[in-house]
């Protein structure tokens, strides 16, 4: 092809040099085959793709189509039903929520309930009216170590941290938490002029970088910390251990996104990657956790502190419970993290293939609190691919008091899936610092998506409650959700996950379940 490339121009290029005259258009043609002959040279001398060099000009088409191919599929390919890693159906409900518009389906579903893994509520033959039903049920975040208890909404915004989202995009998901009045969790970039704007109420998380309370060297600072903490928009503290996209990996921010206005939020030079450490070095064991803990409540002035991690090693969440028993420290609450979590950047086996999924962590974590009796103390979230009411009711019966949702958000920002959160170039100006592209993100209409989506799910929520005959959610259980294991057995969660007994741990009544751990 390289020959056949250099005996077309010998004779292209004379020839459209000949069209010149001819006026406007020949010379449009000349413009036009000089380019292309440029093009083709570079590629011929290019050593990094073998295609482009082998095929000059012919080869680039190879790279626009893999460009194109999630484009192509996403609109032309994929059914209601695909789509990775949110399908139609699900984007399509959340789009339909944050613009208020029809989120009815007709025809009835396109799931089959018949496959293995369907999963359901039963109704009551004596629902409860809507109108009966707490359409914005709190949770009181806090034990009788805490002095600044918070009432949390049961469904709040998860953590993303300003870096890996634009300015527009955190005061648009902040100005939607103060009109739900919701919470929008910081993530570990540190809290920035942009999620103090709106005065929605926030839940600042603590990552190994420290970004916002660390010194020169990159340890935790007191001074600070406590100088933040003690902003009355910072409604609660979270200690990020691992997180599910990427556990016992520290958080990535490339080089294109670390400006000087995130250098210095973060406390760290601009325009260089910024990959946090995997572990902190505040606390090494958890005692020392523990501790840490303690540290920050009393900084912070009484404020509710938190852990968030990914369960990997289900010994070491044993050692942790039985730590804090012995220290009388609990925190205030344990967000848990599935392995199906998303991140704007992650290496593919850490996301693929490491952490527990979260409907296992999730009981887990919930059977032990409970068999050491220590669940009255702290409260639950969860957070993994959280998109409908019944994703809410789902986790809320596996044993979450709160729930937290990344993706569903950023839909209802206006994210496409484009799946370039990570390259800089995210067309809707939600993950990109690209002056023009972020300024096509409006933040008083995708604030009013935020809380319009945050009230639809929560409206649909009631609804779920009531039409099961359920006036609190309170009274949601492991026995309420039905799960298929093949074409004619049908098992209900309780008998799949069965229920620790409080303080059974204590006692050396070990869960046959969970033997295995104690072994």
């Amino acid at each position: 092809m390289r020959l056949k490339f250099w005996l077309l121009s010998l004779v292209l290029i004379p020839l459209s040099i000949w069209t010149t005259k001819f006026g406007f258009w020949g010379y449009l043609f000349a413009a036009l085959v000089l380019v292309s002959f440029g093009f083709g040279v570079a590629d011929i001398i290019q050593v990094k793709q073998t295609i482009r060099k082998n095929f000059p000009l012919l080869g680039r088409i190879r790279y626009v189509f893999e460009a194109l191919r999630p484009k192509i599929y996403q609109y032309f390919v994929e059914s209601d039903l695909d789509g990775r890693p949110i399908n139609r159906i699900s984007r399509s409900v959340v789009y339909q929520r944050a613009k208020r518009t029809r989120d009815t389906i007709p025809f009835g579903t396109q799931l089959d309930v018949y496959e293995t893994g369907y999963e359901w509520i039963n109704h009551s033959m004596n629902p409860l009216d809507y109108h009966e039903i707490n359409k914005d049920p709190k949770v009181l975040v806090g034990n009788q170590q805490c002095e600044q208890p918070y009432s949390c909404s049961i469904f709040n915004i998860s953590a993303m941290s300003y870096g890996s989202l634009s300015k527009n995009a955190v005061m648009a998901l902040n100005k939607g938490a103060a009109l739900g009045g919701f919470a929008h969790n910081t993530g570990e970039g540190g809290v920035s002029p942009y999620h103090l704007k709106y005065g929605g109420d926030l839940i600042w998380q603590i990552g190994t970088g420290y970004f916002g309370c660390r010194d020169d060297e990159g340890k935790f600072s007191e001074e600070r910390f406590k100088e933040t903490a003690s902003h009355p928009n910072i409604k609660m503290i979270e200690i990020k251990i691992s997180q599910g996209a990427k556990p016992g990996h520290g958080g990535i921010l490339p080089a294109v996104k670390n400006n000087e206005e995130i250098a210095k939020i973060r406390g760290v030079k601009p325009w260089t990657t910024v990959l946090s450490p995997p572990s902190h070095s505040a606390f090494k064991s958890p005692a020392e956790l523990c501790f840490f803990i303690t540290r920050l409540r009393s900084l912070s002035g009484g404020k509710p502190v938190g852990i968030k991690l990914c369960i990997g090693k289900r010994i070491e969440f044993i050692e942790l419970c039985k730590t804090m028993i012995e220290k009388n420290v609990y925190p205030d609450y344990i967000a848990v993290d599935g392995g199906e979590g998303g991140t704007g950047a992650a290496p593919l086996e850490f996301t693929n293939r490491l952490g527990s999924p979260l409907m296992d962590a999730l009981v887990f974590v919930k059977d032990i609190l409970d068999g050491y009796d220590i669940k009255k103390h702290i409260k639950i979230i969860a957070s993994g691919k959280v998109m409908t009411a019944f994703d809410l009711v789902k986790l809320s019966c596996l044993g979450a008091d709160i729930v937290y949702s990344a993706r569903a958000m950023m839909l209802a920002l206006g994210c496409i899936q484009a799946l370039e959160c990570n390259s800089n170039t995210c067309p809707t100006g939600i993950t990109t610092h690209d002056r023009e592209l972020v300024g096509g993100l409006d933040i008083e209409d995708k604030s009013k998506r935020i809380h319009a989506y945050h009230d639809g799910t929560l409206d649909a929520f009631a609804e779920l409650l009531g039409a099961s005959g359920i006036k609190d959610v309170s009274n949601l259980e492991r026995s309420l959700l039905y799960r298929r294991q093949n074409h004619s057995i049908v098992k209900r969660y309780d008998q799949i996950y069965p229920n620790v007994e409080y303080g059974s741990l204590l006692q050396s009544a070990i869960p046959e379940h969970l033997q295995f751990y104690f072994s």
